[in-house]
């Protein structure tokens, strides 16, 4: 795998967020998303969020987010897995939040 196929990876080599082409068509950047404080059972959640970008790419419209995909005693621990992931997996996530957005599922705080 290349120095740039995880998500982490991604984003150290190229020093900003991976784009994709969702499968509705739209633009999508990345970023993870970790609890500020942790749960009842002392663990810290991370997912994905995703951000819709216009048309003409130069304004976020909304977003779309995972459930949590990784959880840790810290939110290091929690987001480690996350930025592990590599980006045909990260795309994979994208889609299937597309997915739900169909079937009613989900939020995308379109504007």
């Amino acid at each position: 795998m290349t120095a740039d196929g995880t998500l982490g990876g991604y984003q150290r080599v190229h020093q900003r967020a991976p784009a994709f082409g969702g499968k509705d068509g739209h633009a999508y950047s990345v970023s993870t998303f970790v609890d500020e404080r942790p749960d009842e059972g002392g663990r810290y959640g991370a997912a994905l969020l995703f951000i819709l970008w216009s048309e003409d790419g130069e304004r976020a419209v909304g977003h779309l987010e995972t459930d949590y995909l990784a959880f840790g005693r810290s939110s290091n621990e929690a987001l480690a897995p996350v930025l592990a992931l590599t980006l045909h997996q990260v795309k994979g996530h994208l889609d299937a939040c597309i997915d739900r957005m169909g079937e009613g599922r989900g939020e995308r705080g379109e504007r």
